[in-house]
Order: structure tokens, then C-alpha cells, then sequence
């Protein structure tokens, strides 16, 4: 919803862009104010009227809309000294209840501005901005990154020893080191309990085992889909949602369920959109 797909276009010029950011970017400002006014061709446009009487409403508060592999859930970060040189992509400092993380800007602006609006609020997570990322704090990731490659060959160790039918997808290092996650997919639960004082008493710090679902280990891991680009919930998507066989069958049923199926085994995200859009 919120990147521009210049891929049906033919012409010289989008050719020679290097990357489909470049025209995210430039094309940025010319959509909100399309929205905004109100689209010519309303036809074409299933909800440009409820989009546009959205952004009618929204008062400038100058949040940002943030990632992070630490926290859970959508995270938005209210600047009350608007830094101007902030940009989608650029690391930023934050502070979420009792933690400190680095996390990195996915929307600023009218953008982010719309989003925080719109979203729903008991979903929605308010983080402290603290600073822009400073020559020591991006040594002190660098370490964090570096370590975590380590505790990943030693946490595939402790799994063969404890006999644990589990598989680890990621390693995350709180970046204050208060906190070491591990998320791991399984088929059900997994009693992890020695394992977890193994691990305690190697690093000192507090151990998190997250067992996520295997969309969500797509994820984190991306790739590319069969339609050659990075996967949708990588991309863009936010939230997972629900998708029925029954919605699958009715949009192609000549084509078999497993070539409907993402690298998750899950039915493809792209699904819905059609479903969404009748």
C-alpha cells in the first residue's frame, strides 16, 4: 500500500533506475497530495475517498514508523525536536519500557503521521526516541551483531546435547545487553527449561526462547517469491492475515494448492489482495 510498483511501466527512464526506492522517493510526495486532493479517476480507486478524508484529519505530530528484531508488535516513535536529516532507512536510537534498541526507520512524515492515526491503538507501541546513532554506539552493534553469529553455533550445541526437537531461525542481542533472544520454530512445545540455564550461565543476562510460526520465519529470514520479488511480508506487510482455500479455488481452481503455497507452506499473502480489492 505504501510502495509505489513501477514494474508494469515501459519506457527509458524507469529502465535506467538502479533501484525501485529511487522512485519511491521521488514519486513520494506527488501520491500523498494525490490523496490528498482527491484522485481524477475515482473509478480505478476503490478507497481513495475514505483514504483521503483520513489525511483531511491528521495534525503533524512527527512520528516515525520503526522496526526492530527486539521488540514485538508495531512500534512508533514520536519526535518532539523534529530531526530533519532523519530518513527511511537511517538507525535510530530508542528506549521501550525497561530497554534500550536500535531500531530503523520504515516510514516518517505524513506518512507515519497516517499510519499512527489509523492504527489500531491496542496494537500500537510508543517508544522514546533517544538519539540519532553515534560512532560508539554503532561500534557497540557491530559487537552485538558479531556475537550473535557466535551464540547461534552455540545454541545448535546445547539443542544436539538436550536431545530438543527445535529449530533456531534467529539470534538478537538487546543492544544494552540486558537480553538475548532466540527464536525457533517447533512442531509443538518444547520444554526448554535446562537449556535455558545453560545458556544463563554462559552469558549472564537474562534468556529469552521466542517460538515463532513458520510466516514468521519467512519473515525474518526474506528471499524472493516465485514472481521474482522480495516477499510480500517482507516488504511491506505488517500483519499476517487469514487466508482461506476456498478464497484460493475461487481465484484460480485449475492451479493445485502447493503451487499456491509460499516458501512457509502457508497459502501466498498475495492472495488476499484480490479478495481484498472485490
Amino acid at each position: 500500500m505504501y510502495n509505489i510498483d513501477l514494474s508494469f511501466l515501459k519506457g527509458k527512464n524507469i529502465e535506467e533506475a538502479l533501484h525501485e526506492e529511487e522512485y519511491n522517493n521521488k514519486y513520494h510526495n506527488q501520491v500523498i497530495n494525490c490523496i490528498k486532493t482527491g484522485c481524477k479517476n475515482p473509478e480505478h480507486c476503490f478507497d481513495v475517498k475514505e483514504i483521503s478524508s483520513k489525511f483531511e484529519n491528521i495534525v503533524d505530530g512527527n512520528f516515525m514508523f520503526v522496526e526492530c528484531k527486539g521488540l514485538v508488535g508495531d512500534h512508533f516513535v514520536k519526535i518532539l525536536q523534529p530531526e530533519s536529516n532523519l530518513q527511511k532507512g537511517d538507525f535510530i536510537l530508542v528506549e521501550f519500557e525497561d530497554c534500550t534498541e536500535i531500531a530503523k526507520v520504515v516510514e516518517n512524515g505524513e506518512i507515519a503521521n497516517y499510519l499512527y492515526q489509523t492504527h489500531d491503538k491496542e496494537d500500537l507501541h510508543l517508544s522514546k526516541f533517544l538519539r540519532r546513532l553515534t560512532e560508539e554506539d554503532e561500534n557497540q552493534f557491530k559487537r552485538n551483531m558479531f556475537e550473535e553469529v557466535k551464540a547461534r553455533e552455540v545454541f545448535k550445541e546445547k539443542i544436539k546435547k538436550h536431545n530438543l526437537d527445535m529449530k533456531l531461525v534467529d539470534v538478537h542481542w538487546q543492544f544494552d545487553r540486558k537480553k538475548i533472544y532466540f527464536y525457533y520454530t517447533a512442531e509443538g512445545r518444547v520444554d526448554f527449561r535446562e537449556l535455558a540455564k545453560d545458556l544463563a550461565g554462559l552469558y549472564k543476562t537474562r534468556i529469552e526462547l521466542r517460538q515463532i510460526g513458520v510466516r514468521d520465519e519467512a519473515k525474518r529470514v526474506g528471499g524472493l517469491g516465485t514472481c521474482g520479488r522480495e516477499y510480500c511480508c517482507v516488504s511491506f506487510m505488517n500483519n499476517f492475515k487469514r487466508i482461506s482455500s476456498q478464497s484460493a479455488n475461487e481465484q484460480n481452481p485449475a492451479v493445485s494448492m502447493s503451487k499456491l503455497s509460499g516458501p512457509c507452506g502457508k497459502l501466498k499473502c498475495c492472495l488476499s489482495f484480490e479478495t481484498e480489492n472485490n
